[in-house]
């Protein structure tokens, strides 16, 4: 209190507030009586302006009772404030440890050497910093094997206690003390690609060796699923989902059953000299095949219709003599048709058999062409009468090496063919003279018992179900 603040205590308790300014208040108590007109035990309080209260004694209960509990609050103790001291210090010290503890090194080993590395660093962080350890990624490969980058596979290797971490294991591992890693290069990792399923395309099966060519078995597609590789666009074959049959051409070697037969052939008519051998024909009455060119039917279609209407037999020798394998698929297939159609409004007949330019028929050809033609029909025996060296020459050359099934190539067409026209009546006499009885080419397979019926008849067809390969 100021010096203008007091308050007296007495047997009289007397309590005055003021101030300097005038305010104040003076109260009084008497413990054992009172003045005029006031009760026992009242407290008496003049303000400065005169104006007074007296309190109630509820009020004056409350206020003691408040009073008490201020004094009774206990006092803080010195060693509470030690123990606060302690445990702020085990706080601290915790701290520091469990700081320690987290970030602390252990010592772990990577392919047999020890390694000083952050306690539950994670083990990914643990290859970046120290590059792999050596380790290189593999190669990025395409889907058929070539290597599209040197770098661009899977990341190095890592195994723990022998056992190989994948990649998310290795992103979730947290190193500890003792672990023991083995890091090695990485594998080689194939391309992303996409599936699908796909017809699969037959493929072919040809012999050789044979004078008579034809197909004995159709091909079929079939199924399977390939993936194409999205960077480098190659496609690959990844199952096959349901087998293909292959397309079966064979090749034999005629051997008539009842006799000895052989089979007369002239190639690239109808020429001037096609008549001239007509006729020697008729007159030993002697059959042949005359493989006719589409484009010589269309310059001279009579000579093509002599043929058939004279009993002889009528084939094709393509349109024009291209080498066949040297034409491409639909050159090709024109070649052959082209010629049919020529050989059909020149005689009326149909034409499958067919006698391929140089005898070039590969498996590539019967793939693009197969379903054209009954049969491909090459020789036994050369002549060689087209280079013109003799019709002794040629007679000698018909007869050597002739046996039952000799199918033997002559020309009546592309130069000039007086020669061949002037040995044919001594090979006809000298092949009779050995016991061997001239036919046509269709007659010679059907003596031979081993040539499908539509093969031998020249009515083939190719079934609904059947594919030709893809070449």
């Amino acid at each position: 209190m100021s010096k203008r603040d007091h308050v007296q205590v007495g047997k009289a308790t007397n309590l005055h507030y003021g101030s300097g300014k005038g305010h104040h208040v003076h109260a009084s108590h008497t413990g054992a009586g009172h003045r005029s007109g006031q009760a026992p035990g009242a407290s008496h309080i003049i303000y400065a302006n005169n104006a007074s209260r007296r309190f109630s004694a509820a009020e004056r209960a409350g206020r003691a009772e408040a009073f008490r509990a201020r004094m009774n609050r206990p006092r803080r103790s010195p060693n509470m404030k030690a123990l606060a001291v302690v445990l702020a210090c085990v706080v601290v010290i915790a701290a520091v440890g469990g700081w320690y503890f987290c970030l602390r090194s252990v010592t772990v080993t990577v392919n047999g050497t020890e390694v000083s590395v952050r306690v539950g660093a994670p083990l990914s962080t643990v290859l970046e910093d120290n590059d792999q350890f050596g380790a290189v990624p593999g190669r990025l490969l395409s889907v058929g094997g070539n290597v599209l980058s040197q770098d661009g596979g899977n990341p190095s290797t890592v195994s723990r206690a022998g056992e190989t971490l994948t990649p998310d294991e290795v992103e979730q591992t947290r190193v500890q003390e003792g672990d023991e890693f083995t890091v090695s290069n990485g594998t080689d990792a194939e391309e992303p690609s996409k599936e699908e399923t796909v017809i699969m395309a037959p493929g072919i099966q040809k012999e050789s060796g044979g004078a008579v060519q034809y197909v004995s078995q159709w091909g079929k597609a079939g199924k399977k699923r390939v993936k194409t590789g999205e960077t480098s666009g190659e496609t690959v074959d990844v199952e096959v989902l349901e087998e293909a049959q292959d397309m079966a051409v064979s090749s034999v070697n005629l051997s008539p059953e009842g006799g000895k037969y052989v089979a007369l052939t002239f190639d690239d008519g109808p020429s001037k000299y096609t008549p001239q051998i007509l006729e020697i024909l008729e007159e030993k009455d002697a059959k042949a095949t005359f493989f006719n060119l589409g484009a010589q039917a269309q310059g001279n279609p009579a000579g093509s219709k002599a043929i058939v209407d004279a009993g002889q037999e009528l084939a094709s020798h393509t349109m024009a003599h291209q080498n066949l394998p040297k034409a491409d698929r639909e050159t090709l297939r024109s070649e052959i048709s082209n010629a049919a159609s020529a050989l059909k409004d020149a005689s009326g007949k149909d034409v499958q058999m067919i006698r391929a330019p140089y005898g070039a028929f590969t498996d590539v050809e019967w793939a693009r062409s197969g379903d054209l033609i009954s049969c491909n029909v090459l020789w036994n025996i050369d002549t060689l009468d087209w280079e013109r060296p003799g019709a002794s020459a040629i007679e000698a050359a018909a007869l050597k090496g002739v046996h039952n099934g000799s199918i033997i190539l002559m020309h009546d067409g592309g130069g000039n063919r007086e020669q061949t026209v002037e040995a044919l009546p001594g090979i006809i006499d000298s092949l009779r003279a050995q016991g061997y009885e001239l036919v046509t080419v269709s007659e010679l397979m059907k003596l031979d018992g081993s040539i499908p019926e539509d093969v031998v008849n020249g009515t083939v067809s190719m079934p609904e179900d059947a594919a030709l390969p893809e070449v």
